[in-house]
């Protein structure tokens, strides 16, 4: 039973009016809540979605880049299969046969998961190396099919190395004495003992040898004989310090850029492929010159800054490499200098490559060229040597001026040769050594010279030095590597055949 009051709280007018009012007002608060947690959850599925969306956008990025890096591995696999083990000569060919992949169209291809489903594709743009150059670039771009438009480039440079990459490149045991200073890395296929200051990287490809101008047991392939600072004198003796089962030392007084071995080795032999193509070449631009003829023991080459040079057949030459007599360019007679009726003059051919079936002498200037210039027989005679005694220089050093000077036995310095000798250029002795003999021993005094500089590269097949441990010879030997040689080599001269990737950037 309801109590008067009750009854009166249901039957007042007023009562009722407030219980509506209540009711209203829980509705609208109800529907403000109601809207808020909408919103809120349609900004959670907004929110949520666009990550979603976005998460897969960034994995198709990362994806579209793992295919462009995938079009580089296939170039990289495609070059190995068509230039690997190939010379030079046929690896011009390959470039120049209009059916490479990449150039002059682009070449497309479906990339596939390791599942086997397609889910992309890469596009491959090449620029070929151009004459005189080992460098090609390869332009990659990658895309996923669900995310098409959200492509990743990639361009790399690869290039063949080339045997003017190194400042010293031996296949003998060296030894580098007080005194010499390197700019540029060296290797020698033997050990190596420096005792002067290297500012890159020096290599050997055995671990440990026996060092020749000393008895003793092993040591290290490339080692010092030079006394830990503050010391600056150098012992001559066997050293336990640089010799296992010692660990081998930083060092870095003497090898600023540290010291590696072993290494791979280089090939000097399979230089004579390289040889035979200059030979080649030169016979089609009119750049040869045959060793035949009793009276030609060879060919005077001076370059010269107008972009010609000079040559004059050699009639005799003393013990010390002194031209002594020329040979007339046509009847008979001889001359006593390089010049009148015994000289001849004609452009550098343009594929930069003069070829001398004999010895060669070689000096002179050029400006914006690249020449390679070979001393080789071919035929089986004596293998023929390089004589320098004058300076070889660049007008140049910023990468239009190369030079290329190979000696299929010596490159040999002569007696006569300037006390301030520079010589710009890549030089190779393939059988014999980059060097000068012991000119003393032969009875030519006095045989002490001032300073050799060489800017460019060495490689030698034998011991390569220009001083003696007498005294004799260049009192300071500069070593100053040529950057532009990494990416310029001479023409034609010997470059491995495997492409390596030297370069890459996200575009």
């Amino acid at each position: 039973m309801l109590s008067h009051l009750s009854i009166f709280a249901i039957s007042n007018p007023m009562v009722i009016k407030r219980f509506k009012n209540l009711e209203g007002g829980a509705l609208i608060y109800g529907l403000v809540i109601m809207a808020i947690v909408q919103i809120l959850l349609v900004s959670i599925i907004q929110f949520i979605t666009t990550n979603m969306k976005y998460s897969l956008q960034i994995r198709s990025r990362e994806q579209s880049l793992q295919i462009a890096e995938a079009g580089v591995e296939f170039y990289r696999w495609y070059l190995a299969h068509n230039v690997e083990g190939k010379t030079t000569s046929q690896i011009e060919t390959f470039w120049s046969s209009g059916s490479v992949y990449g150039v002059g169209s682009v070449y497309e291809a479906d990339y596939t998961d390791p599942s086997g489903t397609t889910m992309g594709r890469y596009r491959l743009e090449v620029t070929p190396p151009v004459t005189g150059s080992t460098i090609a670039i390869v332009k990659s771009t990658g895309w996923t099919y669900r995310y098409p438009a959200q492509q990743r480039i990639l361009q790399v440079r690869l290039r063949r190395p080339s045997w003017s990459e190194n400042a010293v490149l031996a296949n003998d045991f060296t030894r580098f004495g007080v005194g010499t200073e390197v700019y540029g890395k060296i290797h020698s296929n033997a050990g190596i003992r420096f005792d002067g200051l290297a500012h890159n990287v020096v290599t050997s490809s055995v671990a440990t040898y026996n060092d020749p101008d000393h008895t003793g047991a092993n040591e290290f392939g490339v080692h010092t004989h030079k006394n830990a600072p503050p010391s600056v004198t150098v012992n001559d003796a066997f050293r336990p310090a640089e010799a296992p089962p010692s660990a081998m030392s930083a060092r870095t007084d003497v090898f600023e850029a540290g010291r590696q071995l072993p290494v791979t080795t280089k090939d000097f032999n399979g230089v004579l492929g390289d040889l035979s193509v200059m030979k080649t070449a030169a016979q089609a631009t009119s750049s040869y010159y045959s060793g035949a003829g009793a009276t030609n023991l060879g060919t005077q080459i001076i370059l010269r800054s107008n972009g010609t040079y000079d040559t004059c057949r050699v009639n005799a030459y003393n013990a010390a490499y002194t031209i002594t007599r020329y040979t007339r360019t046509s009847g008979g007679g001889t001359c006593g200098s390089c010049s009148g009726l015994c000289l001849s003059n004609r452009p550098i051919p343009d594929n930069g490559v003069i070829f001398v079936e004999d010895n060669a002498w070689i000096s002179g200037t050029i400006n914006d060229r690249k020449v390679t210039i070979a001393a080789a027989d071919l035929l089986g005679g004596p293998a023929p040597s390089v004589y320098i005694l004058n300076d070889i220089r660049y007008t140049n050093t910023d990468g239009r001026d190369i030079i290329g000077i190979i000696g299929q036995n010596n490159i040999e310095i002569g007696w006569a040769s300037e006390s301030d000798l520079r010589i710009d250029a890549a030089l190779l002795a393939q059988q014999g050594r980059v060097g000068r003999e012991h000119y003393t021993s032969k009875g030519y005094t006095p045989d002490t010279k001032t300073v050799i500089t060489v800017y460019g590269a060495i490689a030698t097949n034998l011991r390569y030095g220009f001083a003696w441990t007498d005294g004799t010879g260049y009192t300071t030997r500069n070593l100053y590597y040529d950057n532009n040689l990494l990416y310029y080599p001479p023409p034609y001269f010997p470059t491995g055949t495997q492409y390596e990737l030297d370069l890459w950037e996200e575009l």
